[in-house]
């Protein structure tokens, strides 16, 4: 099967947003395909340094490769960037000058489909990040109560049908385990209503979506990582963040939020000039992509951009 090139999304704005000091030191923590690593190790001299975080073997390889055709000043480490802190600093690393996260999942995860992440491959349920891990979707989908199954879909997929799928997923794993992504596509079908099926997208998108960050912890281990990424910033230094879904989005606005109040004493008789601000927002008004990008890479489509400068 050939796959897709991987384009990363809103590359000029991330890159333009991350402000990069030739020497300094940045961290994309989700490398991938690295389509915004290299835009960054290209902006290095010799003198500056690259940290990149995955997980997946196969996005390593790739992506140690590609940056490779750059430079060599860079370093993978190969670990989920839940443990930033703890990974930069077995290496040494107190402070950075930027960090990037592209939540999305990358393109050749999508597209090889005995990795079971989309609904357009039939494969053995997986969605492992990290094939090291036991935890699959195969075990989530058969091992799970209605409870569990239907709480995954609201509160990860947004599904809003998701007591009738998860009473159809429990009905039909009382006659065989569901072992790939095409059954379970089509027991799905069977917990929407007709009519519901007939408009929006794949009646498959939101309960895959919900499954995959369930398998991965994806929103707890964002929350941590952003977390612990604000406080390895340098003065000057800036995180952006690029998200796919409002879940992912409303964590890291709530976070940036958080650090910009934080600095914001209450009840007292003070102008807002006169107080110390040690983060800004470096644009007030989220970004988005383009609408020649959202022509020209589907992937773009939902994509949100949020950058934070500590000052």
């Amino acid at each position: 099967m050939e796959i897709q090139k991987h384009i990363p999304v809103m590359l000029r704005e991330t890159i333009e947003g991350l402000n990069i000091r030739e020497s300094g030191i940045y961290v994309d923590c989700t490398m991938g395909g690295a389509g915004h690593s290299s835009e960054i190790l290209r902006r290095l001299s010799k003198n500056g340094h690259l940290y990149c975080f995955d997980q997946d073997e196969h996005a390593i390889y790739r992506g140690s490769a590609r940056l490779l055709e750059i430079g060599n000043n860079f370093t993978v480490i190969p670990d989920n960037f839940a443990n930033i802190k703890q990974d930069l600093k077995n290496i040494e690393v107190e402070a950075v000058d930027g960090i990037l996260y592209d939540l999305g999942v990358s393109a050749f995860q999508f597209d090889v489909g005995e990795r079971g992440f989309s609904y357009n491959f039939d494969s053995r349920l997986d969605m492992r990040m990290n094939q090291n891990q036991e935890l699959t979707a195969f075990d989530i989908v058969n091992y799970y109560s209605f409870e569990e199954l239907k709480k995954i879909f609201y509160d990860y997929g947004e599904e809003r049908f998701a007591p009738g799928i998860a009473k159809k997923i429990i009905q039909a794993r009382e006659d065989s385990p569901i072992e790939t992504t095409f059954e379970l596509v089509e027991i799905i079908k069977k917990g929407i209503p007709a009519f519901a099926r007939r408009t929006g997208g794949h009646p498959a998108k939101q309960v895959f979506q919900a499954l995959r960050i369930a398998v991965n912890d994806e929103l707890n281990v964002f929350e941590k990582s952003l977390t612990d990424a604000i406080s390895l910033l340098r003065s000057g230094g800036r995180i952006a963040v690029i998200t796919f879904h409002s879940l992912e989005d409303r964590i890291c606005k709530h976070i940036f939020k958080e650090q910009i109040e934080s600095q914001m004493p209450s009840k007292l008789p003070i102008r807002d000039r006169d107080i110390p601000h040690y983060f800004r927002l470096v644009n007030n008004k989220v970004i988005t992509p383009t609408e020649e990008e959202l022509q020209n890479n589907h992937r773009s489509h939902s994509a949100k951009l949020r950058i934070l400068e500590k000052i």
